[in-house]
Formats: structure tokens, sequence, C-alpha cells
């Protein structure tokens, strides 16, 4: 049954646009599917009712890709890229088409606010339980669509990506240390404006790209797998101590590691490590631009199972919160750090 609501509400979604009200990410595929994996299946419907409303039309497309390089980036082309990989999903199998825009894809895995990635995620872990029809093809190809349309590289990150090579040697790495990578973050200025505006002080920040250096590329898949397992488990807790000051957007710098560690398994191994290295660069920029320069001790949340704390997000039903919940209980299965729970009580206070 929960597969049957999440195919219905797929089909009402993709009636409208990957954003609205200029260039607000539509979160609905991706709270639905949320929803749906944890058994509130009940909610989904009403939940899109009340939000439907908000969004915009499908846009529409101007004319094929044909130079998709010069396409990246584009909104303007929106509507030509969710129509070339409808076409593409049309005629090849899901897997092979991510395998080959995945590393087109990831160097602008700041598109969208990081949404362009966080939304294939979402996608690829509702086909990858073998639910493959064609409602969830078309998301998988509006989500690419998306992220291929607001592509956006971190910046600095291109030199971190280009550096990474990958064997099978999974023996000790001194240079994975995600805790004091995320300690040596540096700190924009002017933390006003939009995430368009705060990315583009980056490169004026001089610590920036040696702070980024800091955490060494993966030297195996194996490598790379553990360094996202615990980039999203420190990031979960870092939304303890900085989520107060962007309680929204800070949520990012949990999901979309979340969203890239999804994805891994329907990857060829070799694209491992680079996506650990462009997961760090997201984690990393949404940090610099939106946490403050020191945290908060974390706050004391009622203690609750994963289930409860679901639940609770559920209830609130606010994407975010619906979401931040979806990437803690993750972290929380993979670690067992019930530390994490309390981000999503916590992110319910805020928003």
């Amino acid at each position: 049954m929960s597969a049957e609501i999440l195919d219905e509400a797929y089909e009402r979604l993709h009636r409208t646009g990957p954003e609205y009200e200029g260039w607000l990410s539509n979160h609905g595929p991706m709270a639905v599917e949320a929803l749906a994996r944890h058994g509130h299946q009940q909610r989904v419907h009403r939940w899109l009712d009340d939000y439907l409303g908000r969004l915009d039309e499908l846009p529409r497309g101007l004319h094929p890709i044909d130079d998709w390089r010069g396409a990246l980036g584009d909104p303007k082309r929106a509507g030509d890229w969710l129509a070339y990989f409808d076409r593409q999903l049309r005629e090849r199998p899901w897997r092979d088409v991510l395998g080959t825009w995945w590393p087109r894809l990831l160097p602008g895995i700041a598109a969208g606010a990081t949404h362009g990635v966080i939304r294939v995620g979402h996608a690829v872990r509702a086909l990858g339980s073998d639910q493959v029809n064609p409602q969830r093809l078309t998301e998988l190809g509006q989500a690419l669509g998306y992220w291929a349309a607001r592509w956006q590289p971190v910046p600095g990150a291109a030199r971190l990506l280009d550096g990474v090579t990958v064997g099978e040697s999974d023996g000790p790495n001194d240079g994975i240390d995600v805790d004091t990578a995320l300690a040596g973050l540096p700190r924009i200025d002017d933390q006003t404006g939009g995430v368009r505006d705060r990315l583009g002080q980056l490169p004026g920040v001089p610590r920036w790209e040696p702070a980024l250096a800091a955490l060494h590329p993966a030297r195996s898949p194996a490598e790379a797998k553990r360094g996202l397992t615990t980039l999203v488990h420190r990031a979960g807790l870092d939304y303890l101590r900085f989520g107060h000051a962007a309680p929204v957007m800070l949520v990012h710098a949990v999901t979309a590691p979340t969203a890239v560690l999804r994805t891994l398994p329907a990857l060829d191994r070799g694209l491992w490590a680079p996506s650990l290295a462009a997961a760090w660069s997201a984690t990393a920029a949404m940090t610099s631009v939106y946490a403050p320069a020191d945290g908060i001790a974390p706050p004391t949340v009622t203690a609750a199972t994963p289930a409860e704390v679901f639940a609770r997000a559920a209830r609130h039903g606010d994407a975010h919160v619906v979401k931040l919940a979806d990437a803690v209980l993750d972290a929380h299965a993979a670690s067992g750090d019930d530390r994490l729970l309390a981000a999503a009580g916590y992110a319910g206070q805020l928003i």
C-alpha cells in the first residue's frame, strides 16, 4: 500500500516544476518518499493537498539539449533538461543513465542549495527497492534534470575533485579525519543574504581552500563509504550546536551527504571516492556560510525511539523537519549514537 501511495503522490507532483516562487525548491517528492518509507503513508495525500497549492507548473522547454556542457547550470533550460532525462530513462536502464551523469553532475553539487543531489538521493532509494515503474523513473529524471539546470560548483572544490584517485587499498588513512576537518572550517564574515550570495564570498576567505583540502581523498571505495557515514554522523551532531543560527539551511549540511551515501550502491565503486569529496565540499560550504563560529551546548530533548522521532516529525509536517528526521535515523542506525535522535526534535522546535 505504501508503494502505491508513493506512486500516486509522484503522479500528482510530476505536473509541477522543480522550483516555485522564483527559485525555492519543490520539496514535495523528497518529503513524500520519506513519509512513505517510514510507514506514514496515510499522511502523504493530506500533506500534498496542503503543499501543492504553492507550486508552479511544469516548465516548458525551449529546444532540445544538444550541447550538454553549455546547458549545465542554465535554469532557463529546466524544461529542456526534464525532457532530456525523461527521454534518456525511456531508452536506457536507469542505473546506466545515473552512472553516466553522476560524475558530470557531481562537481555542481551546490545546485539549488544542494537540493538537486538530495532529490536524486530520494529517487534512487525509491528505485533501489526494486520498485521500478514509470512514476519512479519519471521522478529520477526530474531530479536529475533539476540538478543539471541548477548545476553550481562549490567554490574551490574543483581542485579537490580533480585530485581524487581510488584503488582498492583498505588500510588506515590518517587523512580521513572528519571531526578535525569540520572543526577547522572558517566562516564567511557577512552571514546575510541568500545561499548564492553567501557561497560567492568563499573565494575571498583565505582559510577556505586549505580547510576544504583538510579532508584527504579516500584511498578505496570502502574508505569512501566510511568517510561518508562519519560525515553524516558528525554533521547531524553539529546541527545540535549550530542549528539555531539557520534552522532550515543547516539541515542541508546533513541531508546532502546522506543523499550521496544512499546513492553509492547504485554507482560503480570507482565513483565512491569522488562522491565523498563532493559531499564533503557541500557540507563544508553550508557550514561555513551558515553556522556561527562558536556553537552552543546541545539542547536537552526528551528521549524517544527512532519510530517516535519520525512520528513527531511527520506530525510537525515541515518538509525540512521530515527530511532531517529521515537522515538522522539512517545515521543512528549506522552508529547507534542516540544523540543524533535529538537533532530532528530540535529542528522541530526551531522551524
